[in-house]
């Protein structure tokens, strides 16, 4: 594997955008990435234009192993990013060239190695039991060693930020010993995650004119100042920025990439991507949240569904003006979008907006946003949720608007049945009567529960009359008790989220019964597919 520098970007060398998902990210719990899992995410994040990739700890780890043969036998072409090996220094009482876990940084072909030394007198004392002169001879022993033979070598000084508090003089020793033996960056590391913003930025601050070296900033979360602390650390000199995707970590996580890089290119001005890149930055936050078999983070900074999204009707009636009034950058400069939500707090400003984002045109109809904007609060009172419903709202719009959808079919009747047999199984039956092309259909389906029969009879009722039912599939289906109002029973809320293959849509039902909330969201969603049938 060829030695690779950033580049592509206008900022090059000179400030670098290093991603350590595959490393530090994956001690997330409930993170366990495969090789091809791996594979995946560094070309992903080379995609988006990070400047360094670190790949694992080569030697230390099977899989991290794996990973860099396969990268060097060519399985990983990256066009921006250097791949990176992570490792320790020597070991106390060897050489570096002896050293086995040097020599599988060496072996992974990796053309950057980030090595981590401790940097605090206590961790130097108590966890490697060896004096300060030993420790810094392991760092500057492996530096020089590695740097001989052709790496770039970043060094990670772990506990920093605790350890300069503790012992500034053996803090700056461990530097020292590193950029001495040829170590380009220093990254200063708050381990513990305990550094708040303002102090942080003052010992980088006083760090960088002690020294004049090139300084790193790698951030744990573990008092939500990941991102903060990173920015903070680049007003103050640094100009290379540790960070995983969408925070992941052990404990609370660290910095969040693509935060940090938001953050840096859309409010300190800093072009650290590939042009185009920052534009790919939900796309990429949604992909690598895949990979790991996570929820994408709904809130998330930036990238996160709910980032640009606005309940209050105060925040909708100045968006109708100007979008740019209630939302602190253009959605788009970052790939996501932005939302409008219809709930009992909306406004007429919000429901013609949604309208609009709906296909609905509201717009010069006064009496119809008026009649559509009080029914959907008495709705909202009632127990139906629309924010995360847009179907049922679209239909009701059109409903309003006068432009009703058509439903495919109607309905007469339909009764469910449960039948608890001898063998101690449970099923349930289900009846449909509907009128649909011009005839009356009966059909009647068992299921694994009310639902499930409800849907597998109406589907057979259906089928025969409607060719695009087959395509359709019912992709979750949440239920929620609702408190009713004092003196009153509770009902239950249903949201069924469909698809088609190409499109996801999802409507609400809500009842006392569940099967008629059920019925009344099945119904909808439907209705709402049938709109979009040619």
């Amino acid at each position: 594997m060829t030695r690779k520098e950033p580049a592509d970007t206008p900022l090059g060398d000179a400030f670098h955008l290093y991603d350590t998902t595959l490393r530090d990210g994956a001690q997330r719990e409930g993170i366990s990435y495969s090789v091809q899992d791996k594979l995946a995410v560094a070309r992903l994040l080379d995609e988006l234009g990070v400047g360094f990739v670190e790949g694992g700890w080569p030697g230390a780890l099977p899989k991290d192993t794996e990973f860099f043969a396969r990268a060097a036998k060519g399985e990983l072409k990256l066009k921006h990013a250097a791949l990176v090996a992570f490792g320790a220094t020597r070991k106390a009482g060897t050489t570096a060239d002896v050293d086995p876990q040097v020599r599988a940084l060496l072996d992974s072909e990796a053309p950057v190695i980030t090595l981590v030394a401790k940097s605090d007198l206590r961790h130097i004392e108590r966890a490697l039991r060896v004096d300060v002169g030993e420790a810094c001879a392991m760092v500057r022993d492996t530096v020089e060693f590695l740097v001989k033979e052709g790496r770039r070598v970043f060094l990670d000084a772990e506990h920093f930020f605790d350890g300069y508090a503790y012992s500034p003089e053996t803090s700056l020793k461990v530097l020292d010993a590193a950029a001495h033996a040829g170590a380009d960056v220093l990254v200063l590391c708050d381990t513990n995650g305990g550094q708040l913003p303002l102090g942080l930025a003052e010992t980088v601050r006083t760090i960088k004119d002690k020294t004049g070296f090139r300084l790193g900033i790698h951030c744990q979360d573990d008092t939500s100042c990941a991102v903060a602390n990173s920015v903070a650390a680049v007003q103050a000199g640094v100009t290379h920025v540790q960070c995983t995707a969408n925070g992941y970590g052990e404990r609370a996580g660290n910095a969040d990439l693509f935060a940090v890089t938001g953050n840096l290119v859309t409010k300190l001005g800093m072009d650290v991507l590939p042009t185009g890149g920052a534009a790919e930055l939900t796309r990429v936050s949604h992909a690598l949240a895949e990979i790991a078999n996570l929820a994408p983070y709904t809130h998330q900074a930036y990238v996160g569904a709910s980032a640009f999204a606005h309940k209050a009707g105060l925040h909708a009636s100045a968006i109708k003006v100007d979008p740019l009034l209630y939302n602190h950058i253009d959605p788009s400069s970052v790939g996501n979008d932005m939302r409008v939500l219809v709930t009992e707090m909306a406004g007429r400003a919000s429901l013609e907006l949604k309208g609009r984002e709906l296909g609905v045109d509201l717009a010069g109809r006064p009496e119809a946003l008026t009649s559509a904007m009080r029914k959907v609060k008495r709705l909202e009172a009632e127990g139906w949720s629309f924010e995360a419903a847009d179907a049922s709202l679209e239909l009701l719009l059109r409903q309003e608007a006068d432009v009703p959808a058509e439903a495919p079919f109607e309905l007469e009747s339909y009764r469910v049945v449960l039948d608890h047999r001898a063998d101690a199984e449970v099923v349930s039956e289900a009846t449909v009567k509907v009128h649909v092309g011009g005839q009356r259909v009966i059909a009647t389906a068992e299921g694994i529960g009310p639902v499930h029969a409800l849907d597998a009879a109406l589907r057979k009722a259906l089928s025969p009359h409607l060719s695009w039912l087959d395509s359709v599939d019912l992709a979750d289906y949440k239920v929620r008790i609702l408190q009713g109002h004092p003196g009153t029973d509770a009902v239950t809320r249903v949201l069924v989220e469909s698809t088609d293959g190409e499109r996801e849509w999802t409507t609400v039902g809500v009842h006392g019964n569940i099967v008629e909330a059920s019925w009344l969201a099945l119904c909808d969603a439907l209705v709402h597919k049938s709109t979009t049938v040619a």
